[in-house]
């Protein structure tokens, strides 16, 4: 090839390796487009750059076709990426609507009609059957992640950030990296994510686990699996102490009291394609740490009551809202466990960091809230309630629940026209902090707001039972009688 058109196709397979959430991907498209320094939509850029990219292939076809063009070595290489390049975004809409279905469809695999085409197609560009295979798997997987992640809405750059983050820890910082070595060996990267109550942990989780790789079955014509049951998802804070293992490990019958039948747990439901999300890793004793450490170093864990260990073969992605370096320091958390946990940290951040970053946050937000309310776009509900948002928020408001507060903001607005605004926990130790020092607090008021506190730290009142030794119902009831004195 000439110089000019094997510096295109050099770029071209700089934007395939490239993250597509990267400002170098988008100067890359821009570039390639011929649209440098134009405003335009990334749909209009990319518009334009498949365009180009068509009619360098024809013409580069039609030269070698014609023999005034010899493909070979380094020329054949960028070439077919080229091809993939175009294949790959000439198939979006027949991707796209292939996840809709299968999200409605749930566990059972769906038919994949166009399949046949793309695996043509490949062929007719000297793929090999082997290779085709993976690259229409690897399509739907890029499909999938690109699809699972946008839906993190906002334009904060910490939000950008994030999605950057997630997309790497699916393909890696470099597509071509993953392609060659990691597609099949994934399971070796666990995450651990980290962020407030509320801001979107399992969202994040949710796009990591629904978009692992998935071979595909020529003789079914569909995906080995479904991805909508390639990711399981557990809070260990709704459990007692007791039972964590269990929802793990799973047991035999008779494992335990009250064990009359054989449960699966989490590890043995996990598919080979797929992953497991453990919330509130923060909360696990020292010797589930212990095993959940085996698993991660030996890929087996044995479920209670048996003496057969069993193979898991799936991703883990563990998540907290506390702090880890306390956590660490206060040996509530193992160092060895910890450092099997983090091949990949990622930072979720929090709703009042994203408010901070862009004003606009909030009502993207409030955008993507009310629809999925109401069922259907209304921005007339969305500037309703924006401005009561607005008129009525505390000056430099810290947003406590993050976008879980946010939601419940938009409900109670929807149904009574006002929000009850919170209490921030700072304000309320402080508050807290000078009724001790006053020495007006009785034991069960002192008890009620140091549970209150906690609650609001932690998220659930299994989590406060743990740390206070208290029972469940007992929390409750200090935390809902507390509560009514604030109301008072």
């Amino acid at each position: 090839m000439k110089g000019g058109d094997k510096e295109f196709f050099k770029r071209i397979k700089t934007a395939i390796v490239s993250n597509p959430f990267s400002s170098e991907r988008l100067l890359v498209d821009q570039e390639l487009a011929g649209l440098s320094g134009v405003r335009k939509s990334s749909d209009d850029v990319l518009e334009k750059l498949l365009y180009r990219v068509g009619n360098k292939l024809t013409e580069v076809k039609r030269k070698r076709d014609s023999g005034q063009l010899v493909l070979d070595g380094e020329d054949l290489q960028l070439f077919k990426y080229g091809i993939l390049f175009d294949l790959f975004h000439s198939f979006r809409p027949e991707f796209d609507t292939l996840i809709a279905n299968q999200i409605k469809q749930g566990d059972d695999s769906c038919r994949v009609e166009f399949a046949h085409d793309i695996l043509q197609q490949l062929r007719a560009a000297d793929f090999s059957k082997t290779d085709s295979l993976r690259i229409l798997a690897l399509f739907y997987q890029m499909r999938r992640a690109f699809f699972f992640i946008s839906s993190i809405i906002g334009e904060s750059s910490c939000v950008q950030k994030l999605r950057k983050s997630l997309w790497n820890n699916i393909f890696t910082k470099n597509l071509e990296l993953y392609e060659s070595y990691l597609w099949n060996r994934m399971e070796d990267f666990s995450t651990m994510l980290l962020g407030q109550t509320g801001t979107g942990k399992g969202l994040a989780a949710s796009a990591i686990g629904r978009s692992g790789f998935i071979p595909f079955n020529e003789k079914k014509q569909s995906f080995e699996e479904s991805f909508a049951k390639t990711f399981i998802a557990i809070n260990l804070s709704q459990y007692p102490e007791q039972l964590i293992e269990s929802e793990l490990f799973g047991h035999k019958k008779g494992a335990f009291t009250g064990a009359v039948e054989s449960h699966r747990g989490i590890f043995t439901r996990c598919s080979p394609f797929g992953a497991i999300f453990i919330d509130e890793i923060g909360e696990v004793s020292i010797p589930v740490q212990i095993k959940l450490l085996q698993v991660l170093q030996e890929r087996v864990f044995t479920p209670v009551g048996s003496h057969s260990a069993e193979k898991f073969q799936g991703r883990v992605i563990a998540a907290t809202n506390q702090p880890l370096a306390s956590l660490r320091t206060n040996g509530r958390f193992r160092e060895d466990f910890y450092y099997r946990l983090c091949s990949d940290v990622i930072e979720v951040p929090s709703l009042q960091q994203r408010v901070k970053e862009n004003a606009k946050e909030i009502n993207l937000l409030l955008s993507f809230i009310v629809e999925r309310i109401v069922g259907r776009k209304s921005p007339e509900l969305v500037r309703q309630i924006g401005r009561s948002i607005t008129e009525y928020q505390p000056e430099n408001y810290s947003w406590p629940g993050n976008i879980r507060e946010l939601e419940q903001c938009v409900r109670q607005i929807l149904l009574n026209g006002v929000y009850k605004w919170q209490t921030t926990e700072s304000s309320e130790q402080g508050e807290l902090a000078a009724e001790i020092e006053q020495g007006t607090l009785s034991a069960s008021q002192l008890l009620g707001a140091y549970c209150r506190t906690l609650r609001n730290r932690l998220g659930t009142y299994e989590a406060v039972s743990r740390v206070t030794k208290l029972d469940r119902r007992t929390v409750k009831k200090y935390i809902v009688q507390s509560a009514q004195q604030v109301d008072k």
